[in-house]
């Protein structure tokens, strides 16, 4: 009998007490008759994973074999260069003209050195001395071409090189602007690889 007078209906729980801990699988396993299983416990009829699936690394018998993916198709652009721009031609003539030119007066340099270090200066005189003979005194190679002329010289080349590159660079660029706007330009295939 409960303290307030009022009879309690079956299964109902007085008003002070708390719910019964737990998921609710314990109250549906009685009711079914099965025993109640601890928290690792698998339920009977569960299998392992992994079984009827096969060992791992086998394929299912169900299966056929596995087809490669389908290569992906190269993409293709056909673009037209159908002008240039002059400005930028010309910045970029007068930047590798200027490489050459210093490469010009270093390679003569570096070659003068080489050859005199070598004696090749020594054997030239020594050839002419034989070809000319005592008429050609001491005449040397040397006197001819020191260092201080081939840079020079090489130097004047260099100048002369970017001055000249830059110019027909940029005329070449506007040459091929005029000819663009009558013939279309000239065709590129860019491809994806």
């Amino acid at each position: 009998m409960s303290t307030s007078g009022t009879p309690r209906a079956a299964g109902q729980r007085p008003a002070g007490s708390k719910p019964a801990q737990g998921n609710g699988r314990g109250a549906q396993q009685r009711a079914s008759g099965q025993p109640p299983r601890s928290a690792g416990q698998r339920p009977q009829n569960a299998r392992p994973s992994g079984q009827g699936q096969g060992r791992p690394g086998q394929r299912p018998a169900q299966q056929g074999l596995v087809r490669p993916a389908p290569k992906a198709k190269v993409r293709k652009a056909r673009l037209l260069v159908s002008k240039i721009d002059p400005w930028s031609v010309l910045k970029m003539a007068f930047l590798l003209s200027v490489a050459l030119g210093i490469v010009t007066v270093v390679g003569a340099v570096v070659l003068w050195t080489v050859m005199d270090l070598t004696g090749i200066f020594d054997q030239v005189n020594d050839l002419l001395a034989q070809v000319l003979g005592s008429e050609g005194g001491t005449f040397t190679v040397q006197q001819l071409i020191s260092l201080g002329q081939v840079a020079s010289f090489a130097t004047i080349i260099a100048v002369v090189n970017v001055v000249l590159l830059t110019a027909l660079s940029m005329l070449a660029a506007v040459l091929y602007n005029i000819s663009s706007t009558l013939v279309g330009g000239i065709g590129v295939t860019l491809t994806d690889d």
